[in-house]
């Protein structure tokens, strides 16, 4: 207001104005505070509509067109087709005990066939090829099939056995035998500590009774028998008799027969002792492997200690996996499966098939039987799993995850998901398809593989379903009692 203007008085009017606009401001902040308390405050048919559940609402997937499989995957260990634990037992005569003397190998290394594999009181212990496990002495004069897998590593070694028949440890094995020990760089243990002793005596038996023989025979052809004496006569002039010359009449063929048969006994007393007598091969000195080069797993003893059991692990043969089913599994796998194999450590995986599922429950071996152990492990059915190729060593002793296909379509079909196949009391089986429109149609089914949650459906005759179409899976806000049938 201007300094020279006075305030302008107040009159009845100037109150007027001022009592609309009070009156105006608190209808306002009335309708405001009644606006506030409708949302607020319900009715309780209201608050029941407002807290109802929302319609409910079905669940659909899509009809799919693929190849199925059903799977069952297990752990599973890479072990060689055959492990062998190096325990030996003998050792030299002059040894007290069995003592680690030497040690040609180490963890992680192959080896061939005849290599030394490390020395017991300065004798040695060498892998030869061969499935059947060593189990006793092989001597000379015994038969089995152990001697005949003996000769047949002696010749892929080089050592040739002669004429001696398969499965007889005759003079061919004994020499081939011999020859092995030499190339290895040591003598072969006798069968017998005092063999040649034995021979010998059995060969001056044979020569005594040869001398024994002729002398037989030169008294037998010095001999004159009667019809060749000359006559006698007699004083009475009789009959005449042979003149005796004095020589005792023996009966020659008796001597001779006798000496003929001390001769055959000597003989054979000899043929014995010679059979008998030669190299062995101690069970303690020799390893039987199915292939090579072999591997060694692990070292558990070093040069100056005492042999108390097993010194070396080795394994040959192609690598395999065992895993172990479950119960619920074992009825999904059967020998010739496929398989895959995934050794999570490296990435690598390889194609297998099962070669073979136990028939009983059996104890879990763990994978690393040299680690240190953390209780009992679980069982199940041993499953063995053959590589189609060649593992690579480096996967020996690891765990790796086995992914078995079970079961397969052939060729791709349609798949839905395993929820959306309904049964009827009369037992068929559909699936319901929904369309954008709400026109839903049932569609009856035959089922397939099952596999991953899914399943391969055929429509009957007369019913039509595509890839794509969506069929209902579930739904939304359903109690249970109104839940979609299974």
């Amino acid at each position: 207001m201007p300094e020279n203007e006075s305030p302008e008085p107040v009159t009845g009017s100037r109150r007027r104005r001022r009592w609309v606009a009070g009156v105006a401001a608190g209808a306002v902040l009335v309708s405001a505070a009644g606006l506030a308390a409708t949302q607020v405050v319900q009715s309780p048919a209201q608050a029941a509509v407002d807290s109802a559940a929302p319609p409910a609402s079905v669940i659909t997937a899509p009809v799919e067109y693929r190849v199925l499989t059903d799977s069952v995957i297990v752990r599973g260990a890479v072990t060689a087709e055959q492990s062998v634990d190096v325990a030996p037992t003998g050792s030299s005569a002059e040894a007290s005990a069995p003592v680690v003397t030497k040690l040609r190998v180490k963890a992680g290394e192959r080896f061939e066939s005849g290599q030394v594999l490390l020395e017991v009181s300065g004798r040695p212990v060498f892998a030869l090829p061969g499935r059947l496990p060593v189990y006793r002495d092989l001597k000379p004069g015994m038969d089995g099939d152990d001697v005949a897998q003996l000769q047949a590593a002696l010749r892929r070694m080089g050592h040739g056995t002669g004429k001696d028949r398969e499965g007889h440890f005759g003079v061919g094995t004994k020499t081939a035998l011999a020859a092995l020990y030499a190339s290895l760089g040591y003598d072969p243990l006798p069968a017998k500590p005092d063999g040649d002793v034995e021979v010998g005596a059995a060969n001056e038996a044979v020569t005594q009774a040869e001398r024994a023989l002729e002398d037989a025979q030169d008294l037998s052809a010095s001999s004159v028998p009667e019809t060749e004496r000359p006559l006698r006569p007699e004083p009475s002039g009789g009959t005449k008799a042979p003149v005796d010359s004095g020589n005792p009449v023996t009966p020659p063929t008796r001597v001779v027969q006798r000496a003929q048969e001390d001769l055959r006994r000597a003989r054979e007393r000899l043929a014995d002792a010679q059979a008998g007598n030669g190299p062995i091969l101690p069970a303690s000195e020799v390893v039987f492997l199915a292939g090579f080069p072999a591997r060694v797993d692990s070292v558990s003893a070093k040069v100056g200690a005492v042999v108390t059991g097993k010194v070396l692990t080795v394994s040959a043969g192609e690598l395999i996996v065992n895993g172990y089913l479950q119960q619920h599994q074992k009825g999904l796998v059967s020998p010739g499966l496929q398989v895959q194999i995934l050794s999570e450590a490296t990435g690598l995986t390889a194609a297998a098939t099962i070669a073979s599922v136990s028939d009983t429950m059996q104890q879990e071996q763990p994978g690393n039987p040299d680690g240190p152990q953390t209780g009992a492990n679980p069982s199940g059915y041993l499953t063995v799993v053959k590589p189609t190729k060649e593992l690579p060593s480096e996967l020996a002793g690891q765990d790796v995850r086995l992914t078995v296909r079970a079961a397969s379509t052939k060729g791709k079909a349609l798949v839905v998901p395993v929820s959306a196949v309904t049964a009827g009391v009369d037992g068929a089986t559909s699936v319901t398809v929904t369309a954008a429109t709400g026109a839903d149609r049932k569609v009856t089914v035959t089922t397939g593989t099952t596999g991953d949650g899914y399943v391969e459906v055929r429509p009957l005759a007369g019913h039509r379903l595509a890839e794509g179409e969506r069929v209902v899976i579930g739904a939304r806000g359903l109690s249970p009692a109104g839940a979609t049938p299974r």
